[in-house]
């Protein structure tokens, strides 16, 4: 046969087998040269909400040497290029399993440092410290146990030895206010997240208000309208104590890079001294603007964490209020829920299982906000996910397979758009694997931790200080945990390809391992009726449990070696660590907190009742109780609020 007679046959042949494709398929192959064309120039051109970025996709290194920042296989065989193309993926590209953006932000690292101790002034002085500096200001809170349950400093014997330790007392709006000054809200460099779950519509109305009436302080200046505030001032405040911002522990000083924004009209709302037209307007902007997040997993705090106060049905209501009230706001920057795994590891899950709950627990989510009539689209985009980094090889592709298994369910169950679609996360280094015994060597753990992590393509990244084993952390050990992650992005030479992970046989065998687990988990709650039919028979806590007794063995066996703790002892036997001073809150603190929260209570103790009967009448009804509440904060403090919502609401009570 003749040369020209093989080629036609082989040609059919060709045609023939392309015809048999798949669209998707062929659209693939058809874009991969073009696609290998793009990441092979100079400059990477691509859009986020609108906005065209350009970024080169190459670093020098010392010696000479270019390094891409994203790195494509070089497939030819049609099968694996469609394979890679369908499972992996560039950054940017469904299915997501490389990260969810083209590119990392230019002139921001994923730093976001956790805080949060004493009075509001004392946790806004280390939010300053902890981002002098950064070009991003990443906030990260944590909240002592009196707020995460609710409740307000007091003199209660369960109470006041709380107030402030091991987090931050925020009771009113204006502890919010002090809490976030000097910070603007609405900078885009600027976001806070909320480390609280059961009082978390409370909070975040509270984060809300002080936000606004930041901007409400920026009109007035601008305006030349402070009179008018002084003026209001001087009516609300003739026979009662203005409320200031003071420090115990710094002399009642501002922290250095303290601009002093948020305090001018502190404990003033901005709908008392502006125009109620003026004062809308930069409402509706400011709540369009704020970006952040607020924890509210209430199916996680069920399962590990315990902070549960309402009953689950009306902490659902809740949730399902702010989303709804985010949506008509178009509240777009904030994530209304950041579903957590973390606590799940901490109390003793696995990584597969930390990952398996937490993914059914956004899913479960995403059925009741779609059973309230919200629109996939409309609220997807809200959701974030918080997952804990430990030492197991799992971990080191948990990204990946949430993005992965995230994106090909909104995608093809829910009919969700990219957006939708992509699963943007934080992490958090382990604080189960810190250790009292050799602490130094917690450091190294975190660095580990923190390398899965940024190879990963984390949104953003809390890094442990080493002493948080037998101490709230210092400045000190503050600062070397912050220099851990920007040492690996910004002087580890691997860290400045994106992908680097990509095209590892392990990394995309584990991964594959991985994801069949998680969906086998998922199978073993779909028998159990479903995530809330498991939490009724107790399965995510036994489970948690079971795995936590087994570390624990294998940790006290020596099966599983611990550096420093049951193996490689120092000559003394690496006895565990006291800390020469337990770092908490000071009487004057709790005091302080106490007498202004019952100053709060006494310059709106007329209005109070009638906002607190207006917001039960709401919990009663199918009013949403977020708007609500946006008003409720400004005149009533969190205990106030608390319990007229258990009136009507109900309070949690566990399964037995």
């Amino acid at each position: 046969m003749s040369t020209t007679g093989m080629r036609s046959i082989l040609k059919h042949k060709y045609d023939e087998i392309e015809k048999r494709l798949r669209p998707e398929t062929k659209k693939l192959l058809d874009e991969w040269k073009e696609l290998r064309k793009k990441y092979e120039s100079e400059e990477l051109e691509y859009t986020v909400r609108g906005e065209t970025i350009r970024q080169p996709m190459t670093t020098l290194s010392l010696s000479g040497t270019t390094i891409p920042k994203v790195v494509l296989p070089s497939y030819k065989d049609w099968g694996d290029i469609v394979q890679w193309l369908m499972q992996e993926n560039v950054p940017g590209a469904f299915p997501y399993t490389a990260g969810v953006y083209e590119l990392k932000r230019q002139g921001e690292d994923p730093t976001r440092m956790f805080a949060g101790e004493g009075c509001p002034e004392r946790t806004n002085k280390r939010f300053h410290y902890v981002s002098a500096g950064q070009p991003a200001k990443r906030l990260s809170t944590a909240f002592d146990s009196v707020t995460l349950y609710g409740e307000d400093p007091d003199y209660r014997a369960d109470i006041y030895g709380k107030i402030g330790n091991a987090g931050v007392s925020v009771a009113t709006v204006d502890d919010a206010k002090k809490l976030y000054s000097g910070f603007d809200l609405c900078d885009p460099a600027t976001s806070v997240s909320m480390t609280i779950n059961g009082p978390a519509p409370i909070m975040l109305a509270f984060f809300m208000n002080a936000a606004i009436d930041q901007q409400c302080e920026k009109w007035i200046t601008a305006n030349d309208a402070w009179e008018n505030v002084e003026a209001a001032r001087k009516r609300i405040y003739a026979s009662l104590p203005s409320p200031a911002y003071h420090n115990p522990g710094n002399s009642g000083s501002l922290p250095d890079g303290h601009s002093g924004l948020g305090l001018r009209i502190l404990g003033l709302s901005g709908k008392d001294v502006l125009p109620r037209e003026i004062y809308e307007n930069i409402k509706k902007d400011t709540l369009r603007t704020i970006r952040g997040t607020v924890q509210a997993d209430i199916l996680k705090e069920d399962q590990a964490q315990n902070t549960c106060i309402f009953s689950t049905e009306f902490a659902l209501r809740m949730m399902g209020d702010v989303q709804e009230s985010f949506i008509r706001n178009k509240v777009r920057n904030f994530y209304s829920i950041s579903i957590s795994g973390y606590h799940m590891a901490e109390a003793g899950a696995n990584p597969i299982t930390q990952l398996a709950f937490t993914l059914a627990n956004g899913f479960t989510y995403v059925e009741y906000f779609l059973s309230r009539g919200m629109h996939i689209d409309a609220f997807a985009p809200n959701l974030s996910f918080f997952f804990s980094n430990g030492m197991d090889p799992e971990y080191s592709v948990i990204g990946r397979v949430a993005r992965r298994i995230w994106a090909k369910a909104i995608r093809f169950l829910y009919q969700g758009n990219e957006r939708s679609q992509k699963l943007k996360y934080h992490i958090q280094t382990s604080g189960r694997s810190l250790h009292a015994q050799e602490i130094e060597f917690n450091d190294i753990r975190t660095t580990l931790q923190a390398l899965y992590a940024i190879y990963d393509n984390c949104n953003s990244l809390h890094t442990n200080a080493y002493d948080e084993a037998i101490t709230t952390p210092t400045e000190e050990s503050v600062r070397r945990a912050i220099a851990i992650q920007l040492i690996i992005n910004r002087e580890l030479g691997s860290a400045k390809t994106e992908n680097f992970l990509q095209g590892s046989f392990a990394v995309e065998t584990l991964t594959d391992l991985v994801e069949e687990a998680v969906l086998a988990e998922f199978d073993r709650i779909s028998n159990r009726g479903g995530v809330l039919g498991a939490m009724e028979r107790m399965y995510q806590r036994n489970k948690i449990q079971e795995e936590s007794l087994r570390y624990e063995n294998l940790k006290h066996s020596g099966e599983l070696p611990l550096v420093g703790v049951n193996t490689f002892l120092d000559k003394k036997g690496s006895p565990t660590i006291l800390p020469d001073e337990v770092i908490r809150s000071t009487k004057e603190e709790k005091e302080q907190q106490i007498n202004n929260t019952l100053a709060f209570r006494k310059r709106n103790e007329y209005q109070a009742d009638e906002k607190l009967q207006a917001l039960k009448t709401a919990a009663g009804t199918s009013e949403n109780l977020f708007d609500v509440l946006l008003d409720t904060v400004n005149y009533c403090t969190l205990g106030q609020i608390t319990h007229a919502l258990y009136e009507v609401g109900g309070q949690y009570r566990r399964n037995m």
